[in-house]
């Protein structure tokens, strides 16, 4: 076995690692979406069944960190495959005749530059700073409520 048949079997076997990362984080990605919208949803559930404002705070609280901890593992994931995988297979690729991860991320970026293609991670954290202002915007309400209800003796 020469150097580029070794190299070559270096960069098939870091790109199946970085497509499974990826499709790790896209299930870590749906699972706190869905946790998220079904904490909106038990929010709106509490507002319109109960009159107690403890539940709803609760639920705002946790769904406030929720999407804090969403947003950080966003930024985590992104972090791991630009350095971890990204940095490494561009490395393989000098080594290889030809560079198709380098001439994908070329396309990739001139199509952005061009405004035909959006970042999904973009898109994620967008997601993920409207559900946090939701659960803040829910849960100061409320709290306001609580704290401005008169108080039985």
């Amino acid at each position: 076995m020469d150097d580029k048949e070794l190299i070559l079997g270096q960069y098939q076997a870091y790109s199946l690692a970085k497509e499974k990362y990826i499709d790790r984080h896209f299930q870590t990605n749906r699972f706190y979406m869905v946790l998220s919208f079904v904490l909106l949803f038990v929010c709106y559930l509490f507002i319109a069944l109960t009159p107690a404002y403890v539940p709803i705070l609760v639920t705002g609280a946790f769904g406030m960190v929720v999407s804090v901890l969403w947003w950080l593992n966003i930024d985590s994931y992104q972090f791991w495959i630009k350095i971890k995988y990204s940095k490494v297979l561009e490395y393989l690729e000098t080594k290889l005749p030809e560079r198709p991860y380098n001439k994908e991320f070329e396309e990739f970026k001139e199509a952005k530059r061009q405004k035909k293609a959006m970042v999904f991670a973009d898109f994620q954290k967008g997601l993920t700073a409207l559900l946090f202002v939701a659960f803040l915007l829910t849960f100061s309400y409320f709290l306001i409520q609580f704290l401005s209800a008169p108080k039985g003796i």
